[in-house]
């Protein structure tokens, strides 16, 4: 693949704004859905609580496949579904590594929100290229041009760049399917958002040279295991190939790539070899983690990761010793309920865990109430019994 017919971006948002839904009607209008497949809706919040609660809560890659009627060129559009909520925001901080432009999503009735700030302040730290989106102008109470003006305020605040403050605007209902350069445009479908973002956003930059990928995310593969997921920087990579993994503690580890993945749509398709500016999966480690660099040569340099936000709250999680212990959960030891929060801190950055002294109790360290709420209540629907 051509790295120029490549687009990687993110959506950004704050929390209800529309940023899955736009997402589902961008797979439904590149034809990602089988002709008659039924569209499921909200199809990119694959957790149950993300389903339950109405929000995104882990950053989730997907990819279309766009003809450009204009010149015929098919170009590859790879999408990260970010969280809106700030108790997420490692998940947005880590992502803008992986991707050259940000499409921001803003409510047309209520316009620019807390963390439509926050969201939009990390894009623009990173120095990409903004698409600006103003959604839901199909409501009756709808005011776009003062939305309008109220993001550009929010650009000037954050202290844009002009070509950031240039941004172009769209006009769309996610819901009714459409997107238009102006506020009275056809209402009809997605290409001018489409032709957007392969006119404004870059192709990804690539480097000269061998084989290197930051990882961003971290997947699971119930046949291979732990999955890198990141862009690659440069060179190639194929199945069966050695890489050297460079982990962030300095340490290096030699390993044997055995399976590889692209995204499109809601499926992975198994790859035999990807090139620079792609983003992809990687398989054969047996511990991986978030900021790691992947590396041909173990003389490379590692790869600068995101500088994320520190943690707001504190809790304690212990085990339950109260008179109804071992009631609710078949995993109530120390050892166990240690492990499963280790094991969150490899795939969730943001959250750190502390051992003390008592030996049965541990320090969780997290960005906010709800990030917190969420694991404990994926505990214990996993089977952990706790004591907060």
């Amino acid at each position: 693949m051509n790295a120029k017919h490549i687009r990687n971006i993110a959506i950004i948002a704050h929390v209800d704004h529309g940023k899955t839904t736009l997402v589902d009607c961008l797979l439904e209008q590149a034809g990602t859905f089988r002709e008659n497949q039924q569209v499921e809706e909200r199809a990119m919040d694959s957790m149950d609580l993300e389903r339950e609660k109405g929000i995104t809560i882990k950053a989730k890659n997907t990819a279309v496949k766009w003809t450009n009627p204009n010149d015929g060129i098919d170009y590859t559009i790879n999408i990260v579904d970010t969280p809106g909520h700030a108790d997420f925001g490692a998940e947005v901080e880590r992502v803008m590594k992986m991707v050259d432009g940000v499409l921001l999503l803003t409510d047309a009735v209520g316009g620019p929100q807390a963390q439509t700030r926050w969201v939009l302040r990390k894009a623009l730290d990173a120095g990409l290229k903004t698409i600006c989106v103003i959604n839901k102008i199909d409501r009756d109470t709808s005011r776009p041009d003062w939305v309008h003006d109220k993001v550009l305020e929010l650009f000037l605040d954050l202290e844009a760049d002009d070509d950031q403050f240039n941004a172009p605007f769209l006009y769309a209902s996610a819901k009714m399917g459409f997107a238009d350069r102006a506020v009275d445009g056809p209402r009809e479908n997605m290409n001018d958002l489409f032709e957007t973002i392969v006119e404004r956003i870059p192709p990804p930059m690539v480097e000269d040279g061998p084989f290197r990928m930051l990882v961003s995310n971290i997947d699971w593969d119930d046949y291979v295991g732990r999955m890198a997921i990141g862009r690659i920087l440069s060179g190639t990579i194929e199945q069966g190939q050695n890489v050297v993994a460079l982990r962030k503690d300095g340490r290096k580890q030699k390993v044997k790539i055995t399976k590889m993945k692209t995204f499109s749509g809601l499926a992975t398709d198994d790859v035999s070899s990807a090139v620079a500016g792609d983003i992809v999966g990687l398989a054969g480690f047996d511990d991986v983690d978030i900021g790691d660099t992947l590396s041909a040569n173990d003389d490379a340099e590692p790869l600068p990761f995101v500088e994320l936000d520190p943690a707001t709250v504190q809790m304690e999680f212990s085990v339950n010793n109260g008179p109804l212990a071992g009631k609710d959960g078949k995993k109530v030891t120390s050892r166990q309920i240690r492990e499963r929060l280790i094991r969150e801190t490899q795939s969730n950055i943001s959250i750190s865990v502390e051992d003390t002294d008592k030996g049965t109790t541990f320090l969780v360290n997290a960005r906010g109430a709800m990030q917190i709420a969420v694991l404990v209540e994926t505990m214990r629907r996993e089977g952990f019994e706790v004591l907060c």
